[in-house]
């Protein structure tokens, strides 16, 4: 990339949104009319449409002194296509708004903006629309996706029944930990602007924070093997926070065994530089964007073909309340201390 520096006022708001948006091609049928227009045209054929709409703030979502604008890009349409998928939906467009201040370039929005079509190609999503402003500080990122589902095929997360298997796909905590490292060597640079990062050997826990992927898989598996969840949401504020979402939304309680949580061996070792249990990261961590869901028992035999689901637990009586199982054979009582925004 040249090192030349275009002001976005040069260019003014139709100038750049026509510039940051001129390479569009459709993907979907269903994209009637896209950017370029006073609104967009979609029409799903009879199909239903799922809307989702994320806020993403610089200071409390993402620090840019260790997010490059291209990995934010790419992670602002991730967070969204993970819950249109998390509705057992397939995402098919977002519109994307911005809030930037006059120290982005337009080269730096271009970096921004190659993320996210990195996103939309990967997902088969098209971006139709938006907004840009001008922000008195920091960046804001304002994303809406929408995706279509069958007639009554979405899944909520208020009908898990009693007995059914708890689940949850790939590994959990992960994106925690990658933060403790981002957010450490930051507080070293801070200390001493003169010392090289020393992120060595923890590719795999920062690359889940920064770039992380969306369940496409799993929910074309689920199509492929003729599974419908009971209920399901997607884990981006840790899984007890959101396991007790589904407890509280179904009238019910849950069980979930230590011994059966998802984690990486990557991320083990990473908690324990920190000297942090990673039970804890894999309950409370946010930012995964695995998919957390119920299924009867009886579906248990398709799911065994899936090495990439696992199965943590089950749902209870709601007198039965929410509990761990450790390692050990203890009872403790679940507690949310996920990601809280608005502590």
């Amino acid at each position: 990339m040249s090192n030349e520096r275009t002001e976005i006022g040069s260019l003014g708001e139709f100038g750049l949104i026509e510039h940051l948006t001129k390479n569009i091609e459709i993907q979907n049928a269903s994209t009637v009319l896209g950017v370029g227009d006073d609104a967009a045209v979609i029409d799903h054929f009879g199909k239903q449409t799922v809307i989702s709409t994320d806020l993403l703030l610089e200071g409390v979502h993402f620090d840019l002194s260790y997010t490059p604008l291209k990995h934010l890009g790419y992670k602002s349409v991730i967070v969204n296509l993970s819950d249109i998928y998390a509705m057992n939906a397939v995402p098919t467009q977002i519109t994307l708004s911005l809030g930037i201040s006059n120290r982005f370039s337009v080269e730096s929005l271009d970096e921004f903006y190659e993320g996210v079509y990195a996103a939309c190609e990967k997902y088969d999503v098209d971006l139709i629309g938006g907004d840009t402003t001008s922000s008195q500080k920091g960046f804001i990122i304002s994303v809406t996706a929408l995706g279509e589902v069958a007639p009554d095929k979405f899944v909520k997360r208020s009908t898990a029944q009693k007995g059914d298997l708890l689940c949850v796909s790939g590994f959990l905590g992960s994106a925690y930990v990658g933060l403790l490292f981002l957010e450490r060597e930051k507080k070293i640079f801070m200390e001493s602007p003169g010392v090289q990062p020393d992120l060595e050997g923890e590719t795999y826990v920062i690359g889940k924070l920064l770039k992380p992927e969306a369940r496409k898989d799993v929910v074309e598996f689920f199509a492929k093997q003729e599974i419908t969840p009971t209920a399901m949401m997607d884990i981006s504020d840790g899984l007890s926070s959101e396991a007790l979402h589904i407890c509280r939304q179904s009238n019910l309680g849950c069980v979930i065994y230590e011994e059966k949580l998802p984690v990486a061996d990557e991320m083990k070792k990473a908690a324990y530089k920190f000297e942090i249990d990673p039970t804890a990261c894999a309950l409370s961590g946010g930012e995964d964007y695995e998919l957390l869901f119920t299924i009867p028992q009886s579906e248990y035999d398709k799911l065994v073909l899936n090495e990439d689901i696992s199965v943590v637990g089950y749902m209870t009586e709601p007198e039965a309340g929410s509990h761990i199982i450790t390692k050990g054979g203890s009872k403790h009582a679940l507690t949310a201390q996920g990601w809280n925004h608005l502590k």
